[in-house]
């Protein structure tokens, strides 16, 4: 749970409120919400959530609730951790990367979540996480990060923004330097992980954006302009924070973009 008004920047709480509606606390439910991508004989994870290594004082700050987790969601779909080949982390908030490493079995150091795979981030987000502003400086936790390093595991990915043959990606600067938004090549249609560009379909107003985002004006310019593109060429979007949808199209109305088509990732066509 994060506080709404974080949530949805200088948008009024009497606007936002009919659409993710808070506690007496001001707190809206969100999802951290990861994708698992089968790409030939590679098993691609976006993003991991929190993970469990944090302490009981730092969860206590999100109220995390739900029925979810990330070992039960992938043992679901018959992958287990060690499965993993790649992940894919769009940026390094403990909210989208948390997961990548955990204690080990007595709790005196770390290992990696995925002991098999290749973790993937890019190089200009990379330096700004480890050199973090006052700002951000909260939300890079080192332990999330620097073990990928130290064990061997840290990729950079390449000026193509490719990872494999069917995931491309965006670069976004608004909510953080050098954001990977994936875009997934499914049979010919194009899905995109959204990541903190819009995280939920209560942001898909050019205007709405976190009071999180270090360059609001950007964040702006970059989502139209994204918008425009994902009209024209009709991608199905993947919110990650939406506590009720996982995915939907977006139009173009006389009073601007809005949700089309909307609903869970079985829902389309892919």
């Amino acid at each position: 749970m994060l506080d709404g008004g974080a949530m949805f920047g200088t948008v009024p709480k009497s606007i936002w409120q009919r659409i993710n509606p808070a506690d007496e606390h001001n707190l809206c439910n969100w999802a951290m919400r990861c994708l698992l991508v089968e790409d030939g004989d590679r098993l691609i994870l976006i993003d991991n959530g929190m993970g469990e290594k944090q302490s009981d004082k730092f969860f206590g700050y999100y109220y995390l609730n739900g029925i979810h987790s990330l070992q039960k969601s992938l043992n679901d779909a018959g992958v287990d951790f060690n499965d993993i080949t790649d992940v894919v982390l769009t940026h390094l908030h403990f909210d989208h990367c948390g997961g990548s490493v955990k204690w080990n079995a007595i709790k005196d150091g770390y290992e990696l979540t995925f002991p098999n795979a290749k973790y993937w981030v890019h190089p200009k987000h990379w330096e700004h996480a480890i050199n973090p502003n006052p700002r951000e400086k909260a939300s890079f936790l080192t332990e999330n990060m620097l073990p990928i390093q130290e064990m061997g595991h840290l990729h950079f990915i390449g000026e193509d923004l490719q990872i494999s043959e069917n995931i491309s990606g965006i670069l976004a600067q608004g909510h953080t330097e050098s954001m990977y938004c994936p875009k997934i090549n499914v049979n010919g249609q194009t899905l995109v992980f959204m990541a903190d560009m819009i995280p939920s379909i209560g942001h898909i107003k050019p205007n709405y954006v976190m009071g999180y985002d270090i360059r609001p004006l950007d964040t702006m310019r970059e989502r139209e302009a994204f918008l425009k593109e994902a009209v024209a060429n009709d991608y199905t979007l993947y919110f990650e924070h939406d506590l009720n949808i996982e995915c939907g199209k977006v139009i173009l109305t006389d009073r601007g973009y809005k949700l089309g088509d909307a609903g869970s990732l079985k829902d389309f066509s892919l």
